[in-house]
């Protein structure tokens, strides 16, 4: 029979689940509306503004608009892949989170009970986040395939190759935290960064800064965010794999691509900025969720600049990148930071 302290257990793991996939699904409304109003003042306009004070409703009406939108499914495409895709999409960006923290623990003030801000504390963390994470892809690229267009061929195959390319990248950058750490557990990651911003691996020098630049760089190409978006090259592709996309499978791409740059960001504060850990000692008394927020909220920020800052590159560029720039120099980068550690 179970016991009393394991069915709380599992209530408490439920409620857990329950509010952080709430949280996930309701995470592109907010993200679209600052976005488009970053967006807009970097172009020297308002952006959004008629629906509601400052266009804050704007999200809801667009949520609505595709809820009511046509589910268009064209008549030569392989029905069943072109149904399913936008799901095997959607999922690995909501399994990653099943190892990522979000803090360490939370006292609840009222009832005074401590709550762990995270699903579980996998020793093998970081690797299951590199596993899971670049299975979005797979939507993807049976999602351009199934469509029956030339399009979203091109973009499900550029997809995949931009995958393969910068997943290299992004590993290596995750095993040089690894050797920093000397753990694949994220909890372990972020405790090892305690103390002050100096133990922080972004300041680990002179590997840290370069680990986190193939880290930033090789992610802003896995979740297609310009200047990498090859796959949705509007100009050359029309939209890419999600050309023949409409109504909420059309939406569940996007969820997928905001939730994969929130996951971004907050892996870069944990394996590189202390994660909820304070910069200085005397800071202590601000909440370590405060801390781990702000600095995700600084990423995101990031991410959205750059989208309408930089122009996009040529796909040549996007391959030269990748595997004459990042892999060399991350092999190199682990030489050293084992020759330092040695």
């Amino acid at each position: 029979m179970p016991t009393l302290d394991l069915i709380l257990e599992v209530i408490l793991l439920t409620v857990k689940v329950a509010v952080l996939t709430q949280i996930i699904f309701a995470l592109p409304m907010p993200l679209t509306w600052l976005e488009r109003k970053i967006a807009g003042h970097i172009q020297v306009r308002l952006g959004p503004w008629r629906v509601g004070p400052h266009g804050i409703l704007q999200p809801f009406a667009d949520a609505i608009k595709l809820l009511f939108k046509e589910d268009i499914v064209p008549d030569k495409a392989d029905k069943i892949l072109f149904k399913i895709a936008p799901l095997i999409a959607m999922v690995p960006a909501f399994a990653v989170f099943a190892a990522i923290p979000l803090g360490d623990t939370f006292k609840i003030p009222v009832i005074g009970a401590e709550v762990k801000l995270y699903l579980s504390d996998m020793n093998v963390g970081a690797l299951y986040i590199l596993a899971i994470g670049g299975l979005s892809v797979y939507g993807m690229i049976l999602g351009g395939w199934a469509s029956n267009s030339k399009y979203a061929l091109l973009g499900g195959l550029r997809c995949s190759a931009q995958m393969i390319s910068y997943e290299i990248a992004v590993s290596f950058a995750v095993i040089g935290v690894v050797m920093l750490s000397n753990s694949l557990n994220l909890l372990e990651i972020v405790k090892s960064q305690g103390g002050s911003f100096l133990s922080w691996n972004f300041l680990y020098l002179p590997v840290g800064p370069v680990w986190f630049a193939i880290f930033l760089i090789g992610s802003v190409a896995e979740i297609n965010r310009i200047p990498f978006d090859l796959s949705e090259d509007e100009g050359t592709l029309s939209s890419g794999y999600h050309t023949e996309y409409s109504g909420m499978r059309f939406s569940f791409f996007m969820l997928a691509e905001y939730v994969a740059m929130v996951t971004v960001s907050i892996l870069s504060v944990i394996f590189f900025f202390g994660g909820w850990n304070a910069p200085f000692a005397f800071l202590s008394f601000i909440p370590p969720i405060a801390w781990f927020m702000g600095k995700v909220c600084f990423f995101i920020y990031f991410f959205m600049w750059v989208r309408f800052t930089l122009p996009r590159y040529r796909y040549d560029q996007l391959m030269k990148i990748g595997w004459k720039i990042l892999i060399p120099l991350s092999l190199v980068n682990i030489l050293i930071t084992g020759l330092m550690l040695i």
